[in-house]
């Protein structure tokens, strides 16, 4: 896939920037409609976007679509009007999932449930199916009902709006921002049918910092290009750069060769490469060829 990596090599400084700048910026401005898509279907609520946007990534690849789906059954206003209580936002946002219907009924089951029945007549919310869910992910700390229940305890007794995701100016602000413990009964139950030994209560660090590259930067991007705020947009620049390169299938193989991206900026940019340039076999419209 890499055949020219070493003509990255021949590039001085300038140029090596320049390109890094330009592919940046290709991945960053499509982040960037899909927020403005999202704005214009939550009538330009930006709080409603920001939430809309945290389920889509909290979802990863697996259950993106899914995440998506809850977000429109539950609003961020259902959210923050009873977030005073993490039992009632777990029943709220795990029975709008579907996803109680997939556990034995215990009594920690049935109180979800019941407080569920209440706020689904409250709000008027038809529950998603379990079938909506992927469930068989191969890393079991993304397993939706974990992360949902992770979602709720980040959102519990919190002001969650976008002043405050604009707010965070490295990636230790970004872990402090999602910051809560699920409750302990989801830590062990959270695999059906399934006693767990040992998880994470909170959003680690690998994956605050995958929610800083993917949501809380473009969405300061978004938000500072919007308002015609300089100093928003540049900050959500030196925000990236303050996160840990990323390190995964894009990005392994420009490690393999002795091109290690110094921080998030560069390993976004280098995926940028490989997905819409080498992976796609674009080599006339790659950056690169421009300069041989």
């Amino acid at each position: 896939m890499l055949r020219c990596y070493d003509r990255i090599l021949q590039l001085n400084n300038v140029e090596y920037e320049a390109m890094l700048t330009s592919l940046y910026f290709e991945r960053l401005n499509r982040k960037h409609n899909d927020i403005i898509e999202i704005l214009q279907r939550r009538n330009l609520d930006w709080n409603e976007t920001f939430y809309t946007m945290l389920l889509r990534v909290l979802g990863g690849m697996e259950n993106r679509g899914a995440m998506l789906e809850l977000s429109e059954r539950v609003s961020c206003r259902m959210v923050m009007r009873e977030n005073s209580s993490l039992v009632t936002l777990e029943s709220l946002l795990l029975g709008a999932a579907g996803l109680l219907d997939i556990y034995h009924p215990d009594d920690y089951i049935n109180r979800l449930r019941l407080e569920f029945d209440h706020l689904s007549l409250k709000y008027d919310i038809i529950p998603m199916l379990p079938g909506e869910w992927n469930l068989n992910s191969y890393y079991r700390a993304n397993h939706p009902t974990l992360r949902i229940a992770q979602l709720a305890a980040c959102l519990h007794n919190r002001d969650f709006n976008i002043q405050t995701a604009i707010a965070c100016r490295n990636s230790s602000d970004i872990y402090n921002f999602f910051r809560g413990n699920a409750s302990e009964y989801w830590i062990n139950n959270f695999l059906p049918k399934s006693k767990v030994k040992q998880t994470t209560y909170r959003i680690g660090h690998l994956k605050s910092d995958l929610l800083g590259i993917n949501l809380i930067a473009p969405m300061m991007y978004t938000y500072g290009n919007y308002i015609n705020s300089e100093d928003i947009v540049c900050r959500s620049i030196t925000l990236l750069e303050s996160i840990t390169a990323e390190f995964n299938r894009y990005t392994k193989p420009w490690y393999n060769v002795g091109i290690e991206p110094r921080n998030a900026f560069v390993s976004q940019a280098l995926i940028q490469l490989s997905k819409e340039y080498c992976a796609a076999k674009r080599c006339e419209a790659c950056p690169l060829s421009r300069h041989f």
